[in-house]
């Protein structure tokens, strides 16, 4: 960014405030230039950020969700239901691995917040559930992982009740041919509602749901039929015609492994793998990955988008885990290391101690100026994936097959 630019910046990201100065003069003069630390310093740091996120809710009607990020137009965001939804997984994960009964705690309150949300027909509200939101597949999905989460780790049937009413809600919105187009962002269909199938197909396989299961797999289905012969997926942009964010390119790869591990079918790793496999050959040696890729993995972007680099380190290692192939956590090591570069952990303003940016440079069309919860989410799962080599969050017993 040339000075010029930054005179230029919209008023609303307030660029004249000394801490939105100091972090854009930062990143101009090199992104990712934080000092790179052991896991543990790293996650520490990551989770106690989130819980600020979650505590800066208290007092409001959104208490004991997880608020959305904080950005340079507006500070600390609203609860977000979504993310707060796989949030609550990596709570219990870490609440398990760390010892940490505080963020089962946590975790508690933010299914109690999720549970309020869900309506008479299983839909949950879409953006942060603020008055005239609308159900979105997506979101709906998300939520539902945390109320996996909370009723495998936790044993809350309320849990399991709402997931499969929320469940049946998805799968009435479904075509016939698998794919989701009410309810959709922008209304268009998207591929990286894999993750949201992902945890639909969890929902009916613990419930014993065959309905559910089905609807999923013509998704999953569906989703390959979208997929280009270098392993590139179509229609998985947020909007027609661009070039998709490595964010959602990381979402269908996941939801895609997952689906295969849980329903056992080798055809949706295969397609997994093809996908990350074409991003590991673009990885630059410290890590970095464009914001977005065209057909052929042909880079669309000059900035990073780091939540997508987090979710990418955790593809690759799950499929090190699933495939027994080592040679997938050179790109996942490579990936958390440039992470770990992007993020402030002994220094800095308070707010931002431990956050993640969604783009690097922070200017970046992803999440421009912001710190989401979600990028925290995914790398704190990654972090903690690679301590323990577990599976994060834990596999249903119920899954089918290709477990690692």
């Amino acid at each position: 960014m040339k000075p010029s630019e930054l005179i230029d910046l919209p008023l609303r990201y307030k660029p004249w405030r000394p801490l939105h100065l100091r972090l854009v003069l930062e990143d101009m003069a090199g992104a990712a230039r934080q000092p790179e630390l052991d896991h543990r310093t790293h996650l520490r740091a990551t989770l106690d950020w989130l819980c600020r996120a979650q505590d800066m809710r208290e007092g409001h009607n959104d208490a004991g969700g997880v608020a959305a990020g904080w950005s340079f137009e507006d500070g600390w965001l609203p609860g977000y239901p979504e993310t707060t939804g796989y949030i609550i997984e990596t709570f219990l994960a870490a609440a398990e691995y760390l010892g940490r009964p505080d963020l089962t705690a946590r975790a508690q309150r933010m299914i109690d917040w999720e549970l309020s949300l869900q309506g008479a027909d299983g839909a949950f509200p879409g953006h942060f559930g603020e008055a005239g939101s609308h159900p979105v597949i997506f979101n709906q999905g998300q939520i539902m992982h945390g109320l996996v989460a909370g009723y495998v780790q936790l044993g809350r049937a309320d849990c399991l009740d709402a997931a499969v009413a929320g469940g049946r809600w998805m799968v009435a919105q479904q075509d016939d041919d698998g794919c989701f187009r009410k309810f959709e962002h922008h209304g268009v269909p998207h591929v990286y509602n894999t993750r949201a199938i992902w945890a639909l197909a969890s929902v009916g396989l613990l419930a014993n749901e065959p309905a559910l299961v089905a609807a999923a797999g013509r998704n999953l289905d569906w989703a390959l039929r979208q997929q280009t012969p270098c392993g590139w997926f179509a229609t998985n942009a947020f909007v027609p015609g661009r070039a998709p964010y490595t964010h959602t390119i990381a979402y269908a790869i996941r939801g895609l492994l997952e689906g295969a591990v849980l329903l056992g079918e080798e055809r949706y790793l295969a397609g997994a793998v093809s996908a990350a496999r074409g991003l590991a050959r673009c990885q630059r040696s410290d890590g970095w990955l464009a914001g977005t890729y065209d057909d052929g993995w042909t880079p669309a972007a000059s900035y990073a988008c780091v939540t997508g680099i987090a979710q990418m380190a955790l593809c690759w290692m799950r499929l090190a885990q699933i495939t027994g192939e080592t040679s997938f956590r050179d790109p996942a090591w490579r990936a958390i290391a440039y992470v770990k570069r992007t993020q402030r952990v002994e220094s800095g303003p308070h707010d931002l101690r431990g956050a993640v940016p969604g783009s690097a440079p922070i200017w970046g069309a992803y999440s421009r100026f912001e710190f989401p919860n979600w990028a925290a989410k995914f790398f704190a799962d990654a972090l903690l994936m690679d301590m323990v080599n577990a599976v994060i969050p834990p596999l249903p017993a119920v899954a089918r097959g290709l477990a690692g």
